[in-house]
């Protein structure tokens, strides 16, 4: 079994949704390793959770961490390669580090800003994880991630159901989708069923 598109669930805190996670093939399961975070998962809930699991790589979900704060938190957490951070300076001073990056921003925040943003993830290798406040995505949001498409790969956190997942990843250009697990999976995605069943459309039949 496989995917047809590369997928980031994130928010994890569970094994049962860690293992469904792998047992559907997905790409990247996060973490939040922050202790502010209402989804805080420490190194040994970690360690048990992933534990069960193979074939999967790890994110760490920071927010405000700085880089020291982030290289010594993961320290912690062996088996963590993936860092997905709100602040892009951060990440730009980690891009050195070994680590894979990720870029989380809303929509609004690069509109305007297409190919400045793209073209500084694209030169430092940072994959872009597009989030937006509303459940819907208008065709100006579409228009700035085909702007942004043209710059840097993107994974999409937006706008996204299973009835338009599949139209999406055939119209746009992106290299996956981002998702959330547990049961505050938003925009627009109610509970974990509402995830499973985008994940299902994505399966790859044999």
């Amino acid at each position: 079994m496989a995917l047809k598109t590369f997928v980031k669930i994130g928010g994890i805190t569970n094994l049962r949704d860690a293992r469904y996670c792998s047992g559907m093939y997905v790409n990247l399961l996060g973490f939040s390793v922050e202790t502010t975070s209402d989804r805080y998962v420490s190194s040994t809930q970690f360690s048990e959770i992933t534990g069960w699991l193979s074939g999967l790589e790890y994110v760490g979900e920071f927010e405000a961490s700085g880089t020291d704060e982030i290289l010594q938190t993961l320290k912690a957490y062996p088996g963590i390669s993936w860092v997905e951070h709100r602040d892009l300076v951060t990440l730009l001073e980690l891009k050195d580090s070994g680590l894979s990056l990720i870029y989380k921003t809303d929509l609004e925040e690069v509109r305007g800003r297409e190919y400045e943003v793209g073209t500084t993830l694209s030169e430092a290798g940072i994959l872009l994880h597009l989030t937006s406040e509303h459940e819907t995505l208008t065709a100006e949001d579409l228009e700035v991630i085909n702007l942004l498409s043209e710059k840097c790969e993107i994974i999409l956190g937006a706008g996204l159901s299973s009835e338009n997942v599949l139209e999406l990843l055939s119209e746009h250009t992106l290299k996956g989708i981002a998702l959330t697990g547990g049961t505050e999976i938003k925009p627009g995605l109610k509970d974990f069923d509402e995830l499973a069943d985008i994940l299902e459309k994505l399966e790859i039949e044999e």
